[in-house]
């Protein structure tokens, strides 16, 4: 029996997934969650073997949620959820450790081979993913600008364009509001953007962001 902790913050995402995972004989769902602080908590908790977690979400990304999951040693195999297209895949998020990725528009039957693949310990790349990273090594490009950015600097750009102030932000990953200007100018100046609307529309362009209206 596969048991399986589903993380998005889009509800109608996690009743899409629930619904064609929770039909299967060998999955069972063991818990959800709306955020990646309470994803870990449950993580913690049911330790399931498998979690699918959506990259961004209010708070803590799936990024770091991940991050932290490696780090504690714990068994659940992570599957990052992207909404990458035709747009360069961001290599960052492969080094966060989970061992497979998805994008939203994947079939009922690439979710089910994912998490069984996953859930033995195999890593599994979305078609769509597979190719833009195939793309970026054959072109000699690094792929995508976010590749630039440490996990942490990723983790403030992604809080920036949900809208929060330096001081939440500092609060949220322990860091002081000067400390978290800084790695916000040095990202900026690592993306060459000058604003955060700039910022959410490379995000958007690479996978990173739902759409341009999660500004603010």
């Amino acid at each position: 029996m596969i048991n399986i902790v589903l993380v998005d913050d889009h509800e109608l995402v996690r009743t899409g997934f629930r619904m064609i995972l929770q039909q299967q004989p060998d999955v069972r769902i063991k818990g959800e969650a709306g955020t990646a602080e309470e994803g870990l908590r449950l993580i913690r908790t049911l330790a399931p073997d498998v979690a699918l977690v959506d990259v961004h979400m209010p708070g803590m990304s799936g990024i770091e949620l991940t991050e932290r999951v490696i780090r504690a040693k714990l068994n659940t195999h992570i599957i990052i959820i992207t909404v990458v297209d035709d747009a360069r895949f961001p290599k960052r998020l492969l080094d966060a450790g989970a061992l497979g990725y998805l994008t939203k528009g994947c079939s009922a039957d690439e979710l089910l081979v994912a998490v069984r693949q996953v859930a033995s310990g195999r890593r599994y790349l979305a078609p769509a993913v597979a190719q833009q990273l195939a793309l970026a090594t054959l072109d000699g490009n690094s792929g995508s600008p976010f590749d630039a950015l440490s996990s942490r600097e990723l983790e403030v750009a992604m809080m920036l364009v949900r809208g929060k102030p330096l001081t939440v932000i500092g609060d949220q990953l322990s860091l002081s509001p000067k400390t978290v200007s800084t790695y916000k100018q040095r990202l900026m100046e690592k993306l060459q953007v000058e604003h955060v609307i700039g910022l959410a529309h490379l995000m958007t362009v690479h996978g990173l962001l739902d759409a341009p209206n999660q500004v603010g």
